[in-house]
């Protein structure tokens, strides 16, 4: 049995449920800051579709990990695909679900206040930079 191909596997499996809690807790922020700006009669910001597709990125990382990690499975260890699929996986996926935390709190407050988009997207962005530092660190194993 060939191991890695798990690993491969969960490249994409853990990195996607992450963005599907994150997308998913965001998703029902911005539903609820939509409600209270039409019970108040204000205009519903659009812009907090970015807060709610924020977490989809992960997907893409770890799709780009698991079609990389599959070029090499003849070349790398079955151990190390396992434990970087695994691990790096499971790194990008808490990156997304936080990050769709925090997109709930910025959907709720930009909704409120109108003010502080970009502060909100900067600090998506930080919590953005951890996925990308296990695909870019990860990319390095398969040369």
């Amino acid at each position: 049995m060939n191991i890695g191909l798990i690993g491969i596997g969960a490249f994409m499996a853990l990195a996607a449920a992450g963005s599907a809690l994150g997308a998913g807790c965001a998703g029902m922020s911005a539903i609820g800051a939509w409600k209270k700006c039409f019970l108040q009669n204000r205009p519903a910001p659009f812009l907090l579709i970015a807060f709610v597709g924020a977490p989809l990125t992960q997907t893409i990382y770890g799709f780009i990990l698991m079609n990389s990690f599959r070029a090499v499975i003849g070349s790398l260890d079955d151990g190390i695909i396992l434990g970087a699929g695994l691990f790096g996986g499971l790194a990008m996926g808490i990156s997304a679900w936080y990050q769709g935390k925090a997109g709930a709190s910025a959907s709720d407050a930009f909704a409120e206040t109108g003010k502080g988009f970009g502060n909100y997207i900067l600090v998506l962005g930080l919590i953005e930079t951890v996925a990308l530092f296990v695909m870019v660190f990860l990319l390095g194993i398969t040369g």
